[in-house]
């Protein structure tokens, strides 16, 4: 699982039938958590499913690879990247 700030929106014009109502978020990924209140973050930059209806700016649970599909299961969703949470705050003391 990883932090990610929501940078933007992602619209397709042809997709996979089973992403039929779904909203995709371009993320940009926290790469060290001092760097949480920069903008940009200089991280990765991923696509990611949109489980909680995030918008701009907010900061997110990132989760990858087969765990980003198992809120789906049983059925079969093309995805590599879900926003699994909505992160309020961040308190590391």
């Amino acid at each position: 699982m990883k932090i990610a700030r929501t940078i933007g929106t992602v619209t397709l014009s042809r997709f996979h039938p089973s992403m039929g109502a779904s909203q995709l978020r371009c993320v940009e990924v926290v790469e060290s958590i001092d760097k949480l209140d920069t903008d940009p973050l200089g991280g990765e930059t991923i696509v990611a499913w949109d489980l909680c209806g995030t918008g701009i700016g907010d900061l997110v649970a990132l989760a990858e690879g087969p765990e980003a599909a198992q809120p789906f299961v049983p059925d079969v969703k093309v995805v590599d990247a879900s926003i699994v949470a909505l992160l309020d705050k961040i308190d590391l003391e």
